[in-house]
């Protein structure tokens, strides 16, 4: 029987069960938290903190050769193979316009909150080899992503960060005229309230612990603009839509995680409403959950190649 997490995309590092003698190696103090469980299955507790921020700290160093990756503790702490893989999705969206997946610099990404882990742009330019531009509305996160780069100077020139000074804009202030990226990506803000957030964190830690606590313990981190919004993912992703219409020209594909189901319905009428050319939704597998991305673009079909050569 293959032991294989075939939920995984099929390029995914991270398929096979973590080898945690080698993540050890990669991170000694991580040992402290490996335990073999009652199914016999080598394993971590996932609903602590520190003990996830050394399981991705091995990952990345590992999987990636990315050094010294490190993030505060009150930052959100991503589960890297589901992050993995909305990256290799994006390359099989470019494979269909291109023929193949396209590799090197002349694909410009823009992650869109990139937090301060900086996990989308480190996979995306280890896999293919794609710059990246992460920006963020919070300040102390930009420094811990640019810490991060500043561990690892063959990155300098690969991925750049860049303050997205106003909360309530995405692209604007960001895209300047002369830009121009192949894709976008998003993890939006699942949450409309700081109460909706702490009590789907409640239930989240009470599964991974099978207890009945009461206590809201972010075994993942997060900030306030990592995880909640006025409105929630709904609205988050709606100005996102609105805010494409005018950048239609300067980005092929815009993407964006979509967690809800319930949502998806709504921001599909959307972008038929505002007359985007092509859509679809992407089933991804999100640790014990399905997600999904919603893709959109308004560049015609015929005028997409011009889209995979340097200018």
């Amino acid at each position: 029987m293959s032991t294989e997490k075939s939920s995984l995309h099929t390029r995914n590092l991270h398929r096979n069960p973590y080898d945690f003698d080698l993540l050890i190696s990669c991170v000694p103090e991580l040992k402290q938290y490996v335990f073999v469980n009652v199914h016999g299955t080598t394993t971590i507790n996932f609903s602590i903190p520190k003990a996830v921020k050394l399981l991705n700290k091995a990952l990345i160093l590992h999987f990636y050769n990315v050094m010294n990756w490190d993030i505060p503790d009150s930052n959100l702490c991503p589960p890297i193979p589901g992050r993995a893989d909305y990256v290799h999705y994006i390359a099989d969206l470019l494979a269909e316009e291109k023929g193949e997946i396209p590799t090197g610099n002349f694909i410009k990404g823009l992650d869109v909150g990139v937090g301060a882990n900086l996990v989308y742009p480190l996979i995306a330019h280890k896999s293919y080899g794609w710059k990246m531009l992460g920006t963020d509305i919070n300040e102390d996160s930009l420094k811990n992503a640019k810490h991060i780069l500043d561990q690892n100077p063959d990155l300098s020139l690969a991925i750049q960060l860049q303050h997205q000074p106003d909360s309530n804009q995405i692209f604007k202030g960001i895209i300047a005229l002369e830009d121009r990226f192949t894709f976008s990506m998003c993890n939006p803000p699942f949450h409309d309230s700081q109460e909706s957030m702490i009590k789907g964190n409640i239930r989240k830690t009470k599964n991974l612990n099978r207890s009945k606590s009461q206590k809201s313990l972010l075994n993942f981190g997060g900030q306030q603009s990592e995880l909640w919004c006025e409105g929630g993912e709904l609205a988050f992703i709606t100005n996102m839509i609105h805010e494409s219409v005018q950048y239609s020209s300067q980005i092929l594909w815009f993407t964006c995680l979509v967690s809800k189901k319930d949502n998806l319905y709504k921001l599909t009428t959307l972008l038929k409403k505002v007359k985007a050319i092509d859509f679809k939704t992407i089933d991804i597998a999100q640790g014990q959950k399905v997600s999904r991305i919603l893709v959109w673009t308004f560049v015609p079909k015929q005028k997409r190649e011009r889209w995979f050569s340097e200018k």
